[in-house]
């Protein structure tokens, strides 16, 4: 909205004042979080009313730039989450301010805002709003409510302002965490230093249950292997610097790859599939996402025999013979039995192309 545009916190409301004169009479309810359609998720955020009115509270402070107005519940706290639901739609709304932008946060997540306090001061030079628990009315000449978001860790540069591209975000992620590394390393016929190989390191669930056989192999080939692992409580500053300084990054299919945002242009992102039908799911997580942003991207299912369900389940299973079909029972079970209970034990023969193809990346 460009206009007078009235933000009343207390009562939940957004006000758009109409010239004397007007006919227009429109009311919107909007929860301002990316996820239309995800009742579950909706049902945790603030709904705000935005209408046009002749009649207003009188305002008590003035602003100068625009406000964005976004909520921080949903499914914030999960890695993945926290850049495709917030960050980046938040980037694709705000980064052609150039900072001069207030932001009004409903459902304010105080650790979240500390957490990625860089980013936020990167996107707006003013103090954080907690929309709760303000009690002013507050004037603008401009207002956003809600965010821009298209598919899943992507932007959509035909729709976004300013036609904003996903390479501009991971330059921007580069940096406002002043990461040194703009390009992966360009190895030529005589490599002077090894290439870096950042394997993500799970705990839980989908595990590398043969880790120290990948690391030879690796090594055996000529990279200097990093490993790690990458969760809510890490430190992002050191993070960053980590994956920025490495060429290849891998790891199984998890929010962990969410990182990517921190790798140097040309570097290759390898995602690991578990077994179970999930290459659409993993292709659209993380692929899509990786190639948008400059980076190369490489996606390895593994078979049945490098999967920890043999374990659970016999061979002959409908679980191996049709996977696909297990898919009808929902998100929740397909999260249940293909994520949280199986583990990897990869194949490192069969894999082993997979890594030259990433160093013949690095040597064109």
């Amino acid at each position: 909205m460009r206009g007078d545009v009235r933000v009343h916190p207390k009562a939940a409301s957004v006000l758009f004042m109409e010239p004397e004169g007007s006919r227009r009479d429109e009311v919107w309810k909007i929860k301002p979080y990316p996820r239309k359609g995800d009742e579950f998720c909706l049902s945790h955020i603030t709904e705000l009313t935005v209408k046009s009115s002749k009649v207003a509270a009188e305002c008590t402070r003035y602003h100068d730039v625009p406000v964005v107005i976004f909520s921080l519940t949903g499914y914030t706290g999960n890695l993945f989450h926290d850049f495709t639901d917030v960050i980046v739609p938040l980037f694709t709304t705000a980064a052609q301010f150039d900072g001069e932008v207030q932001f009004l946060i409903t459902d304010m997540a105080l650790w979240w805002t500390v957490k990625y306090h860089t980013l936020l001061q990167k996107l707006s030079k003013y103090p954080l709003i907690d929309f709760s628990k303000d009690d002013q009315v507050r004037c603008f000449k401009h207002a956003i409510v809600g965010t821009h978001a298209y598919m899943e860790f992507t932007i959509d540069a035909a729709k976004s302002p300013n036609g904003v591209t996903m390479v501009d975000f991971n330059r921007f992620m580069r940096a406002a965490y002043s990461l040194p590394k703009a390009a992966a390393a360009a190895l030529g016929e005589s490599p002077r230093v090894k290439p870096r190989l950042l394997i993500i390191k799970r705990h839980r669930t989908r595990m590398f249950l043969n880790l120290e056989e990948i690391i030879g192999m690796a090594e055996e080939l000529g990279f200097e292997v990093v490993i790690d692992e990458a969760n809510v409580s890490s430190d992002i500053n050191g993070f960053a610097r980590l994956v920025n300084s490495v060429d290849v990054m891998m790891g199984v299919h998890g929010a962990g790859l969410t990182n990517c945002v921190f790798l140097p242009q040309n570097a290759t992102l390898i995602q690991i599939v578990p077994f179970g039908g999930l290459d659409w799911i993993s292709r659209t997580d993380f692929g899509n996402p990786s190639e948008m942003m400059g980076l190369r991207y490489k996606q390895y299912a593994i078979t049945v025999d490098e999967s920890s369900l043999t374990d659970h389940y016999p061979r002959d299973h409908k679980i191996f013979k049709d996977p696909i079909s297990f898919h009808k029972r929902g998100f929740e079970f397909i999260r249940r039995t293909f994520m949280d209970k199986q583990n990897v034990r990869l194949d490192c023969k069969r894999f082993r192309p997979v890594l030259l193809e990433a160093l013949d990346n690095l040597n064109q």
